[in-house]
C-alpha cells in the first residue's frame, strides 16, 4: 500500500468515531482535524468533500460491525445455532466496535430527514445484513434444520429489528435490560419456532 493510501485509510479510521458519535452535521471540520492530526488541506487532498469522507468512514465502521456480529459463526455447523450466536455476538461483542455504537442505527437516524447519499449507504448496509441472515435461514431449510413454515426474509427482518430496536432503547435508558430481554426472546423464539424438531420415530417435525 502506497504512503498516500495509507494516510487516507488512517484518516478514515480516525474520523469514523467522530461521525459515528456526532453524526454528519455534528462532526465539524475542527473535530476531524483534531482526531486525525491532519490539517484541512491534507484532508482535502485525500477526499473531494466531507460527504466522501463520511461515506468512507461509515463503510469502515460497518465492516467492523459486520465482522464482529458474525465472528466465529462460520465454525458452527447448525444454522439455528449460528443464528443464536449472531444474537449473542450483538449483545456481548461490542468492545471492538467503532466508538458510538451501531453505525447502521446511528446513520439511519442521523439521515432520516436528509443526506440521501449517506442514507443510501445505510440502506445498502441494512440489505447486506438482511441478505446474510436470510441466506443462513435458507441454508437451514435445505439442510432440514429450520422448519419449512419459516419465511427466511421475515425472520431476518425480525432478528434485525428486534436487536437494533432494543439496542436503541437500552442506550436511551442507559440500561442493558431491554437488550438482554430482546436477545433472550430471540434465542427462545429460534428454539421453539424455528428449529426443526425430530419426533420420537426419528422423523423431522415442522
Amino acid at each position: 500500500m502506497r504512503k498516500g493510501e495509507q494516510t487516507r485509510q488512517e484518516i478514515i479510521r480516525k474520523a469514523a468515531p467522530i461521525f459515528n458519535q456526532k453524526g454528519y452535521e455534528g462532526a465539524a471540520l475542527s473535530d476531524l482535524m483534531r482526531a486525525t492530526g491532519v490539517k484541512k488541506g491534507g484532508i482535502c487532498r485525500h477526499f473531494e468533500s466531507k460527504q466522501e469522507l463520511a461515506g468512507d468512514a461509515f463503510d469502515h465502521a460497518w465492516k467492523i460491525a459486520m465482522d464482529t456480529r458474525f465472528e466465529g459463526t462460520e465454525k458452527i455447523p447448525n444454522t439455528v445455532d449460528r443464528l443464536k450466536q449472531i444474537v449473542r455476538n450483538f449483545r456481548d461483542r461490542r468492545g471492538g466496535l467503532v466508538p458510538g455504537g451501531c453505525p447502521l442505527l446511528n446513520t439511519a437516524i442521523d439521515t432520516d430527514d436528509g443526506n440521501p447519499k449517506l442514507r443510501a449507504k445505510a440502506r445498502q448496509a441494512m440489505s447486506s445484513l438482511l441478505d446474510r441472515l436470510q441466506s443462513i435461514v435458507e441454508e437451514g431449510e435445505r439442510k432440514g434444520e429450520v422448519r419449512s413454515t419459516v419465511q427466511s426474509a421475515k425472520l431476518a427482518t425480525l432478528i434485525t429489528s428486534t436487536l437494533e430496536g432494543s439496542f436503541m432503547v437500552s442506550r436511551l435508558q442507559r440500561n442493558e435490560e431491554p437488550l438482554n430481554l430482546a436477545c433472550h426472546h430471540l434465542e427462545e423464539y429460534l428454539e421453539t419456532k424455528v428449529r426443526m424438531r425430530k419426533s420420537k420415530s426419528g422423523a423431522r417435525n415442522s
